[in-house]
């Protein structure tokens, strides 16, 4: 027998693992990848053949883009297989074929053919790229067979470049290699593709003559093919671990390997990246990039912020976790980091500073050697050995402003001025401290730089002035020296240790003017209780914090609408389709995204973890802030507050709408009820007293007869009654009731209810006061004979047998009013506003029956006739209902 205990089983952790990413995938598209080292291998003709099959198997394929270069065998294959007409985009005279991704999208095939996905598309397309195209579709369901060859890859750029010496500057991430459900490594020796080339089955020969020469060189194609095979050997590795660890199948498990890499903006950071993510994937292992955004890089941050946001997306591309930083130290910001992330090998780049400058300062490179614990370090060369120089990449250097220099010299010299003017009072040494004080000023006031040139040049003005013999630089005293040195030293920690105050209190401010930005924010969206509210507190606030004109677009249908605007920002129908384009892909879209790029705005989605509810637009002052981390950041959060805010409100809609309906099915329920019984009781009697004729008629007697037959009158007049009630309480409610006024006389009013309510009187006793100098009133003598005999019947039901009723007519202050009262037991004083709601009945006394719809109606009709109706318990008991009408 098999010890059920000793079963390996999955991790849990691999189980919720590989159900995300069924899940995941069960709502997108599969992608196949066909993987070449070089153009001639026969990935288009593989993909082709491929495809064919799936046709053949009764799959719905078409092709959106398939380049054949002009060959027979591979056009052959397209024979019988659908063909997308491509877009054409005029550009500078020349009409260009892109994929149509908007036509794939309504055709909706189960299978795409989509060739050469690093291509890039001409300018005015939907995206930058193909691959983003291939994403699109993927995104929508369809299915994706695409071409690609291993140097097209981000994470092996570097590498290509130094095996061939040529740039490829059409790439593709890393992630859509892993995002493949399954990769195709088409290949034939090199030997192989030469003859290809050479029998012009690749280019033509003119072309494959320049090929051969400049990039088809034999061990070009050799180390490319080295390439391919190591890429799809490493794919396959990851598909068998996952496969083990998914079966709990027994294996050697490594302890898991963490890199981090950190970008500065420099040039060499791209290969710092690419470096890092090669590293990765040999060790199997997740990779961090981090920028660490200091007090005093502010300025270097306004130089180089797109190359740091182009640094940060190309990580993020090839799969690394990027975060954003803010810290005094780099050093220490880099270990702190990796220590709370587990990392187990940092990258850095070799200084490439002039070796002064290390006197000055410790290297980047040491300060992390020497922090860096059990954590490993690679430095990478960003030179081969033995390689010559080549130009470096300037900087551009911002332009050096010399108003601080200038209010420097003024401010040594405005202190000279003072110490010569205190002079016959202080000696030499006590004059030291007053170029301190201007050492100071000049750290708070002006900055670093200028204050260390405040104490160089405090130094020398006290030299020539007051260090014997005075107005030269000679020094009589030696031990004047050491009183130089000194000043300038402790001048230039001054000045360091001021400006590095100054740059935190600043970057302090900054913080406390984002923390401000999104409490204001987070206040009015908790505020809101509407959509509408909550979009316009949004708008206002962006508009407050970054200085920036916003739109907030939310789906009404198919189609977005603005719900909310800046003055004077209207989106035009193309700004319109790119807000579409993010709302359904879930991508930003816009200024400063690869996507769409030509719009005026940046398009956001606004969506939580489940859920998209809209998109905001934003258009900034400045272009370069577009990809600044700061204001990026601070809209990421604004982003973040709002979506939550607006789920909360739909959310809080929700709920009303379930109180709401809740409320109807307990009102449906009461109806039920009270139809089921108060329809169930008069015909049941009916029914007996009809079948009692019926069955005896010869044998009963008259008076007996008479019974039965006053039973079932009595019973059809009260069914009568309640479906009356039902039908003037649905009109009432529809609004289709119609009061025609007339004048009317009291007394017949009175006397109408009456009449109508003869049988239901019986013997009971009514006490009818009324005026004899009553006013006609303006009234439906219809409606409020039916609200007076509803009261009546109220009063009847609700009093004892025995008990008279009391009707009362009185003038009071030009309005009628006209009272019913009875001698039952009353209201409780809590319930005396309930009785008018539907279906409301007193649970006294016992026995009683009714629908609860009388007194509403009645309510209903008297506030027809502008009236008002009351209830009042008797001081002596009992209960009266007062209606008020106006007589003119």
């Amino acid at each position: 027998m098999t010890d059920i205990n000793n079963e390996k089983r999955p991790s849990p952790e691999a189980l919720l693992r590989l159900a995300q990413e069924e899940e995941a995938q069960a709502e997108r598209g599969r992608l196949k990848i066909f993987l070449g080292y070089a153009a001639g291998v026969g990935k288009t003709y593989a993909m082709l053949e491929a495809a064919r099959q799936r046709k053949g198997e009764g799959r719905d394929v078409v092709a959106a883009y398939v380049e054949s270069h002009g060959r027979a065998e591979t056009d052959a294959l397209l024979e019988g297989v659908e063909i997308i007409p491509p877009a054409l985009i005029e550009y500078q005279g020349v009409t260009l074929r892109e994929v149509d991704v908007d036509a794939l999208l309504a055709r909706k095939p189960h299978l795409a053919l989509v060739d050469e996905l690093a291509h890039t598309n001409a300018p005015g397309s939907r995206h930058e790229k193909r691959w983003q195209d291939v994403e699109e579709l993927l995104a929508a369901g369809i299915n994706v067979y695409t071409t690609v060859n291993v140097q097209h890859f981000e994470s092996l750029n570097d590498v290509v470049v130094q095996i061939t010496g040529i740039a490829v500057r059409e790439t593709v991430p890393d992630s859509l290699l892993d995002q493949a459900t399954e990769i195709r490594l088409v290949d034939i020796p090199p030997e192989d593709l030469l003859q290809r080339l050479r029998e012009g089955k690749v280019y033509v020969p003119e072309q494959a003559a320049f090929a051969t020469e400049k990039f088809f060189r034999p061990g070009n194609l050799i180390a490319l093919r080295e390439l391919s095979l190591r890429r799809a050997a490493s794919r396959v590795d990851e598909e068998m671990r996952a496969y083990m660890e998914s079966r709990a199948i027994p294996g050697p498990w490594p302890a898991a390997e963490r890199l981090l890499v950190s970008v500065s903006g420099s040039p060499y950071s791209e290969r710092l990246i690419r470096t890092t993510r090669r590293l990765a994937d040999e060790l199997k292992a997740p990779w961090f990039t981090v920028y660490v955004e200091t007090p005093g890089g502010g300025r270097q941050e306004q130089e180089n912020r797109k190359r740091v946001w182009k640094d940060l997306r190309l990580a993020e591309s090839l799969g690394a976790h990027v975060a954003t930083l803010t810290a005094t130290s780099v050093a220490d910001a880099i270990i702190d980091y990796a220590r709370s992330h587990n990392v187990t090998q940092i990258v850095v780049g070799k200084p490439a500073k002039p070796r002064w400058r290390e006197l000055l300062r410790l290297p980047l490179v040491d300060q992390i050697i020497r922090l860096s614990g059990a954590i490993d370090v690679h430095v990478v060369s960003f030179e081969p050995a033995g390689a010559k120089k080549g130009p470096v990449i300037s900087r551009q250097r911002r332009p050096i402003s010399l108003t601080g220099y200038m209010a420097s010299l003024a401010l040594v010299a405005a202190t000279t001025l003072v110490c010569l003017l205190s002079r016959p009072f202080l000696a030499p040494t006590n004059m030291v401290m007053i170029y301190l004080l201007a050492v100071v000023l000049a750290a708070l006031r002006l900055g670093l730089k200028p204050a260390i040139l405040t104490a160089f040049l405090g130094v020398l003005a006290f030299d020539f002035f007051f260090v014997p013999p005075r107005l030269t630089f000679a020094v009589a005293d030696t031990q004047y020296l050491i009183t130089f040195v000194a000043l300038f030293t402790v001048g230039v920690v001054i000045s360091t240790l001021v400006s590095k105050a100054r740059e935190r209190a600043e970057a302090v401010r900054e913080r406390e003017v984002q923390t401000a930005a999104l409490y204001y924010l987070s206040r009015d969206l908790a505020a809101a209780a509407d959509i509408e509210t909550l979009v316009q507190a949004v708008v206002r606030n962006i508009g407050e914090s970054l200085a920036a004109a916003s739109t907030v677009l939310l789906p009404k249908g198919d189609r977005l609408e603005v719900a909310a605007a800046s003055k004077g920002l209207k989106p035009d129908v193309k700004e319109m389709a790119v807000a579409d384009w993010a709302f359904r892909n879930r991508q930003p879209a816009g200024q400063g995204t690869e996507t769409l790029v030509s719009a005026g705005l940046l398009y956001l989605p606004l969506q939580t973890s489940g859920n998209i509810l809209g998109v905001l637009g934003i258009r900034l002052k400045n272009v370069a802030d577009y990809r600044s981390t700061q204001p990026r950041r601070l809209l990421d959060a604004f982003v973040t507050q709002t979506a939550m805010a607006l789920e909360r409100v739909q959310l809080s809609r929700q709920a009303e709408q379930t109180q709401i309906l809740q409320a109807r099915e307990t009102l449906e329920r009461a109806l039920l009820n009270s139809i089921s019984h108060d329809l169930r009781t008069p015909l049941v009697s009916i029914t007996g007293a009809l079948d009692t004729l019926r069955e005896k008629v010869h044998t009963l007697a008259d008076v007996a007869r008479m019974e039965l037959l006053d039973t079932a009158w009595e019973e059809a007049e009260r069914l009568n009654r309640f479906v009356g009630n039902l039908l003037d309480m649905t009109r009432l409610e529809a609004g289709a009731l119609k009061v025609k006024k007339e004048l009317c006389d009291v007394q017949d009013l009175v006397g109408c209810a009456l009449a109508a309510l003869e049988r239901r009187i019986g013997g009971r006793q009514v006490d009818v006061h009324l005026p004899p100098d009553l006013p006609l009133v303006r009234m439906d003598m219809v409606l409020m004979t039916q609200v007076l005999a509803n009261l009546l019947d109220n009063a009847l039901k609700y009093s004892p047998p025995e008990s008279g009723i009391e009707i009362s007519v009185r003038v009071n202050d030009g309005r009628l009013e006209m009272e019913v009262a009875d001698h039952g037991p009353g209201i409780p004083e809590q319930d005396l506003k309930r009785v008018f709601d539907k279906f409301y009945r007193i649970p006294i006394p016992e026995g009683s029956r009714g629908t609860g719809l009388g007194l509403s109606i009645c309510k209903g009709i008297v506030e027809a006739h502008g009236g008002a109706i009351r209830a009042e318990n008797r001081t002596r008991g009992g209960l009266r209902v007062i209606v008020t009408l106006t007589i003119k």
